[in-house]
């Protein structure tokens, strides 16, 4: 079950300015170990240690073999893969410095036409199979928090008694009802939670989830 709260935008320079959008409100990280343990209690003939090291292992490979310029598919979840952000070369070689441009990392000054292709490179985690966002639409469960169930019960009350300023409440932090910790929230190649809403509104996170 994926629990939601309410976030209110509130830039006013924003077309979305005064509405409500819905957040997830994270329970907690699941780090390597914590996976192994519920990995290890789903009648499985291997020891949570022994799972454990596989799952690091894993990390370690799949790390090596994306920095060797491989794409690593997780089948029904995600393929993890390096990109680049780059930093757009005038030109391919300039003559007055004699200066290509360069398939490393760095920064161009403010009058350089070419040099390092790439400013940073980045971690893609682009969803996959029955993990992509027309199957987590079919398969996902949702609700509310206890919280915000309340806010919107007191708002449907104040607006029966004829209170028309009423409204959901402007909350941006959630408080699942579960035994979690919070709007943490782990995240796979820079999937964070809890976002206040900004222009774009109805986004909780940028996926890539085309796979």
């Amino acid at each position: 079950m994926i629990e939601l709260y309410l976030s209110k935008n509130n830039n006013d320079a924003s077309a979305a300015f005064g509405k409500y959008y819905p957040r997830v409100s994270y329970k907690e990280t699941m780090n390597i170990h914590d996976m192994a343990k519920h990995m290890s209690e789903h009648n499985t003939p291997f020891s949570e240690g022994t799972i454990e090291g596989i799952l690091r292992d894993f990390v370690k490979c799949t790390r090596e073999q994306t920095l060797l310029g491989n794409t690593v598919k997780v089948d029904d979840l995600a393929i993890f893969k390096v990109s680049v952000i780059g930093n757009g070369c005038a030109l391919l070689y300039d003559k007055a410095n004699d200066k290509t441009i360069m398939a490393s990392i760095g920064e161009l000054g403010r009058n350089e036409r070419t040099g390092a292709a790439v400013q940073s490179l980045k971690l893609l985690a682009q969803a996959t199979g029955e993990y992509t966002r027309d199957e987590l639409n079919k398969v996902a469960k949702l609700a509310w928090t206890d919280k915000t169930s309340d806010q919107i019960a007191a708002a449907k009350r104040a607006a029966l008694d004829g209170d028309s300023s009423a409204g959901a409440g402007d909350t941006n932090s959630g408080s699942g009802s579960g035994n979690g910790s919070g709007n943490t929230g782990g995240n796979t190649g820079g999937n964070t939670g809890g976002s206040t809403g900004g222009d774009n509104g109805g986004d909780d996170d940028d996926d890539l989830d085309k796979g």
